[in-house]
C-alpha cells in the first residue's frame, strides 16, 4: 500500500487497483493514474482522485442517471485503448463541474469511457453533437 496526501486527508491506495488514463484527461496529458474514493455520503456522484498530482481531484457520475436518453458507445479505436472486445463492459461516465453558484453541470461533449475488466479509461470528444460540455442538470 502507498499513501498520498491529498484534499480528503491521507488516502492509502493499492498500485494494483488504480483507475488509469492511457491518455491522460482533456486538458490534463500527464495525469493518467487515478484512485476512486470511496462514496461518503449516498448519491449519484463520486470522487476520482489523482496519484500523479494528489491537489487534483474531480467530480464524476453516470450521465443516465439525469439525462435517460445518453448513450455513447466506444468505437473500435477505443476499445483498442481500454484493451476490451464488444462483448465487455463499458460504462459512460461524465465530469460534473459545481461552481460558486451551485449550478451544477455535466461535460455531455467529452464523456469518460471506463472498462472495468481493465481499469481502464479514455475521455474521448463527442463530434457532431448537441451535447455541451457544461450541460445544466434537467430541472
Amino acid at each position: 500500500m502507498i499513501k498520498i496526501m491529498t484534499r480528503f486527508g491521507e488516502v492509502e491506495y493499492d498500485p494494483d487497483n488504480l483507475l488509469v488514463f492511457p491518455a491522460g484527461l482533456i486538458g490534463f496529458p500527464t495525469l493518467r493514474s487515478f484512485i476512486v474514493m470511496p462514496n461518503r455520503k449516498q448519491g449519484p456522484l463520486f470522487w476520482i482522485q489523482s496519484v500523479d498530482e494528489p491537489e487534483i481531484a474531480f467530480v464524476l457520475t453516470d450521465p443516465t442517471n439525469f439525462f435517460l436518453d445518453y448513450i455513447v458507445k466506444p468505437d473500435t479505436s477505443e476499445r483498442n485503448s481500454l484493451q476490451i472486445d464488444e462483448t465487455d463492459e463499458c460504462f459512460v461516465l461524465s465530469v460534473v463541474t459545481v461552481p460558486p453558484d451551485q449550478k451544477i453541470t455535466l461535460n455531455l461533449a467529452a464523456p469518460i469511457l471506463f472498462a472495468p475488466k481493465t481499469n481502464r479509461a479514455i475521455q474521448v470528444i463527442l463530434e457532431n453533437t448537441e451535447y455541451q460540455s457544461r450541460t445544466p442538470l434537467p430541472g
